[in-house]
């Protein structure tokens, strides 16, 4: 099925199968960003933002695929979201990240970064520790990823951008169940520093896989 974004004219083309038939599904332009109702009777009014603000309220009766930006990305995509409050900085990681070849989407707030994770595991959350919250104790978006089941965490690289925590500081950074700190005055040096912390990642598991293949024979 081909749909035209009616903001911006972009064509978006998708499988009949992922269309429902008996409701109405809003999905995000990749251009504009403006939400598309696909499905369902015409001239749909889009539903209002209203949802679950915590890791424990993630229950919903309307499925709102804007909600879910990756859907139709092929499967090998490495994903990532982006939870920074200030727009200038947001702006300067999402390039970054493009650039390193993520398909890079961003939350305004707490409530709108877990509606996304709810269907998506992304492959990097970059997560400001003031991120519509006052104090990194109270980080919605952190606690939510902290509960998550292992066998899912593992597999989300967590960036953590902080202002009182200095950069790569790995005893930091375990004990705030992060995978990474950079610290705001680095950000200029984000691809690098990123890059190196996924690289010491990869290598750490790398060890470890092969450690336990020769102690459990796995």
């Amino acid at each position: 099925m081909e749909i035209v974004c009616g903001n911006c004219k972009k064509k978006l083309n998708i499988p009949d199968k992922k269309v429902p038939k008996d409701r109405v599904a809003y999905l995000k332009c990749p251009g504009c960003k403006e939400k598309i109702a696909v499905g369902g009777p015409s001239n749909p009014e889009p539903p209002k933002d209203e949802g679950p603000t915590t890791f424990g309220e993630l229950t919903s009766s309307i499925y709102d695929a804007s909600e879910k930006p990756f859907d139709f990305l092929e499967e090998e995509a490495k994903t990532s979201l982006v939870c920074i409050p200030e727009k200038g900085q947001e702006d300067h990681i999402g390039q970054i990240l493009e650039g390193i070849e993520y398909h890079n989407t961003t939350a305004d707030n707490a409530r709108e970064a877990l509606k996304k994770m709810r269907y998506h595991t992304f492959d990097l959350v970059v997560l400001d520790e003031l991120f519509d919250c006052r104090n990194l104790n109270s980080n919605g978006v952190l606690i939510f990823l902290q509960h998550l089941p292992m066998v899912i965490r593992r597999n989300i690289f967590v960036t953590l951008i902080s202002e009182n925590h200095r950069t790569m500081d790995n005893m930091q950074a375990f004990n705030k169940s992060v995978n990474l700190i950079v610290n705001r005055k680095n950000l200029n040096d984000f691809e690098k520093i990123l890059l190196k912390g996924i690289a010491d990642e990869d290598m750490f598991y790398r060890v470890y896989d092969i450690t336990a293949k020769k102690v459990f024979g796995a």
